[in-house]
C-alpha cells in the first residue's frame, strides 16, 4: 500500500476533515491507500486562500511566473517514478504508458510557461490608441476524471498559473493520489495558497459549482455531471470550460491501405483500454475493405498482454473502477443479443481485477448500444457501409461531438469529408492525437470552450480594453 496523502490548503498538508476514503487498485481490487475526505468548510478554507494568494500573485511579473512553472516541471520530472508508480496503482493502466503520462506533463508545463500572453492593438492612430489585455479571472476551479489523472490536471492548472489565477483541484475519487502529491510538489515552489486540492463526491463538487469565490470552473467529465455544474455556476456567471463526453466516428475510404492503417486504429481506438474521452469509439469501414480490416483489428488485439500493469510485458492494463466494468460489460452483452459477431475478447476475464480484454465486434450497426452510447471502455463496434454520404450522416447523428476522423490515401478526398463531420477535431489518417499547441474542444453536447494553445489559455482570462486619446 502507497503511504499517507494530505489535503493541500494554504500551503498546509491537512488531515480530511470528513474522515478518509479507500482508494482500489482496479487490478487487484484490493485497497491501494487510504485519502483524506474534505469537508465542505475545507473548501471554503480553500477558496478563502486562494482568493488571498491572489492578490499578490496576480501581479506577479511574468517572468516570474515562467521561472516557477519551469521548477515545476523540473521537480515533476524529478519524481518522475514515483508519480507514475502512483498512476499505475490507482488508475491500472501499464507503466509504460503511466511514464508516458508524467513525461506528457512535464512536456505540458513547460510549453505553457513559455507561452506569452499577447496585447493586441486594434487602433494607433495620430489620436487615439486602443488595446485589448488579457486579465486573470480570480480563483479556478479543477474538476478532474479518472482516466488520466495526472495529465488532466496538469490541462488545468498550468495554463491557469500561467495567467496570474489561483487554482482549487478536486480530483476524481476514483484517482486523488496522483493530484495530491502534485499539488504537494508544487507547494515546494509556489506562495501559499496558490494552488490547492480538495477531495470529495457530489457534495463538493455541487458547493464548487454554486460558490461565489470561485471565478471559473474547468470541468473534464461525463455530459450529464457538466449540465448540472452549468446549471449551478449560473448563480454568479462563472466562466465555464467544459469537456464532456464523446462518441467518436471513424470513417475508413475503400482506398485506405489496411496493413498501414490497422495500428494506427487499434491504438487510437484502445488508447488508455479506451478509457480517453477522444478515442476512437465508432468504426464505419466501407464495405470492400470491411472484413480484411476486421481481421487485421483482431490480429492485433489478441497479441495484447492483459494484466497488471506493475507487471513486466502488460501491454493492457484493467478498466479503472468497478461501474465502468459494469457497463462495458452490459454493452458487450446487449451487441451479443441484438446479433452482432465477437471476433475476440467479448467476456471478463476470470479472477481478481476489472479485466476486459480487447474486443472487436463486427456485423453490428447503429441502433444498438454499443453504437448509440459511449462504451468508454476497451470495445470497438465495426459498422459496415457502402455510400460514404450514408456513413457521414451516421457519423454526425450522434448528440456529442468531440473529435471524429477520416482514413484514407487521398489526403484530399479525406479532407473534404473530415470538414463535413461535426466535431471538435477531426483527425485524418489519425485518431485522439492531442498536442499542448493544438487547441482541442467539442462541439453540440461534447461540451463547449478550448484547452491548449494560446487560444485555450486566454480561456482563463477576461479581455479589457485600454482605449488612450493622446
Amino acid at each position: 500500500m502507497l503511504t499517507s496523502f494530505s489535503l493541500t490548503i494554504n500551503g498546509e498538508k491537512l488531515a480530511g476533515a470528513s474522515g478518509n476514503f479507500d482508494v482500489i487498485n482496479p487490478a487487484t481490487e484490493t485497497v491501494a491507500a487510504v485519502a483524506p475526505l474534505a469537508s465542505v468548510e475545507q473548501l471554503d478554507q480553500a477558496v478563502t486562500a486562494a482568493a488571498n494568494a491572489f492578490k499578490t500573485w496576480q501581479h506577479t511579473p511574468d517572468e516570474q511566473r515562467q521561472s516557477l512553472m519551469h521548477k515545476i516541471a523540473d521537480l515533476i520530472e524529478a519524481n518522475a517514478d514515483e508519480l507514475a508508480e502512483i498512476i499505475v496503482l490507482e488508475q491500472g493502466k501499464p507503466m509504460f504508458l503511466a511514464q508516458a503520462e508524467v513525461g506528457g506533463a512535464v512536456a505540458w508545463t513547460r510549453y505553457n510557461a513559455d507561452l506569452n500572453i499577447p496585447v493586441k492593438i486594434i487602433e494607433d492612430s495620430e489620436h487615439k490608441r486602443i488595446e485589448a489585455h488579457h486579465k486573470p479571472l480570480g480563483v479556478v476551479a479543477s474538476i478532474t476524471p479518472w482516466n488520466w489523472p495526472l495529465m488532466i490536471a496538469i490541462w488545468h492548472i498550468m495554463p491557469a498559473l500561467r495567467t496570474g489565477n489561483t487554482v482549487i483541484c478536486k480530483p476524481s475519487e476514483y484517482t486523488p493520489l496522483n493530484t495530491l502529491r502534485l499539488v504537494e510538489l508544487i507547494n515546494e515552489v509556489l506562495p501559499a495558497g496558490v494552488v490547492n486540492v480538495v477531495t470529495g463526491q457530489a457534495e463538493i463538487g455541487g458547493r464548487i459549482s454554486s460558490h461565489p469565490g470561485i471565478s471559473k470552473i474547468v470541468f473534464t467529465g461525463s455530459t450529464p455531471t457538466g449540465q448540472r455544474i452549468m446549471s449551478s455556476a449560473a448563480t454568479n456567471l462563472k466562466r465555464l470550460t467544459l469537456e464532456l463526453g464523446g462518441n467518436d466516428a471513424a470513417i475508413v475510404l475503400p482506398d485506405a491501405d489496411v496493413d498501414a492503417i490497422a495500428e494506427g486504429i487499434f491504438q487510437t481506438a484502445f488508447l488508455n483500454m479506451g478509457q480517453t474521452c477522444a478515442a476512437l469509439k465508432r468504426l464505419y469501414v466501407h464495405d470492400d475493405i470491411y472484413d480484411a480490416l476486421c481481421n487485421k483489428l483482431t490480429e492485433i488485439a489478441q497479441a495484447q498482454v492483459v494484466g497488471n500493469g506493475l507487471e513486466a510485458g502488460t501491454t493492457f492494463g484493467p478498466i479503472q473502477n468497478a461501474n465502468q466494468f459494469r457497463i462495458v460489460s452490459e454493452l458487450v452483452d446487449d451487441a451479443k443479443a441484438n446479433g452482432a459477431r465477437i471476433l475476440c475478447g467479448g467476456e471478463p476475464l476470470e479472477g481478481n481485477g476489472y479485466f476486459y480484454p480487447p474486443t472487436i465486434v463486427a456485423d453490428i450497426t447503429d441502433g444498438v448500444r454499443l453504437v448509440d452510447e459511449e462504451q468508454f471502455g476497451p470495445v470497438l463496434p465495426v459498422i459496415r457501409f457502402t455510400d460514404v454520404e450514408d456513413a457521414l450522416a451516421r457519423a454526425n447523428s450522434a448528440n456529442v461531438g468531440l473529435g471524429g476522423s477520416v482514413w484514407s490515401a487521398n489526403i484530399e478526398k479525406a479532407t473534404q469529408i473530415a470538414c463535413q463531420l461535426e466535431c471538435g477535431t477531426a483527425w485524418i489518417n489519425g485518431h485522439a492525437e492531442v498536442l499542448p499547441h493544438a487547441p482541442f474542444g467539442g462541439c453540440k453536447m461534447s461540451g463547449f470552450g478550448v484547452e491548449f494553445g494560446e487560444e485555450g489559455m486566454l480561456e482563463y482570462t477576461s479581455m479589457q480594453v485600454i482605449n488612450i486619446n493622446k
